[in-house]
């Protein structure tokens, strides 16, 4: 029985080029205002109570961070409530967004994805990394893909070895006949 001494890595050979979304997470200080600490007895919201902490909250704690304003509570807020958080908030958070942390977190992925130079993957076939640690949200993966099909031959998801095709450029066809496998 002969031993095979050369260990070919297939896998770096074929040209493949592997994008891991998780590289382009937020690394920003993310904080959640519940408006629910605010509410009277936990059911509604006093003007004249909520105004007074207005004025005496200290707004520089939010200071350089990201923050999401939302009312987990079951009740109804009116929208000058948020209005009034989202003002004082603005002279110290570097965002204010109404919505939780996972939405907070889809804008910065959104903001991130915008950013990237997608020239670099022009003509190249391209396998986005599908399993990790990192919550990367699936409209992360989705606006990724609408970009980078435009330049790509071919999108792959999952790792390079186990792969499920996604996108693959017809080589004659003009860019409206592409297809999806």
């Amino acid at each position: 029985m002969e031993i095979q001494t050369n260990i070919v890595n297939k896998v770096a050979q074929s040209g493949l080029i592997t994008v891991d979304l998780a590289d382009y997470h937020p690394n920003t200080d993310n904080v959640l205002y519940d408006i629910k600490d605010n509410l009277f007895h936990g059911l509604m919201l006093r003007e004249k109570d909520f105004r007074e902490f207005i004025k005496i909250h200290d707004w520089s704690q939010y200071a350089d961070k990201h923050v999401a304003i939302t009312c987990t509570a079951d009740a109804i807020i009116p929208t000058w409530a948020y209005m009034l958080l989202a003002n004082k908030l603005e002279p110290y958070a570097s965002t204010v967004i109404f919505g939780d942390l996972d939405e907070l977190v889809r804008i910065q992925y959104a903001a991130a994805i915008n950013e990237i130079d997608m020239e670099q993957f022009r003509d190249q076939r391209v396998v986005v990394k599908g399993c990790g640690d990192t919550f990367i949200p699936e409209s992360t993966f989705v606006q990724f893909t609408v970009k980078l099909s435009k330049v790509a031959k071919s999108i792959m998801y999952g790792e390079p070895c186990s792969t499920v095709p996604v996108f693959k450029r017809s080589p004659q066809a003009p860019k409206a006949a592409d297809k999806q496998v």
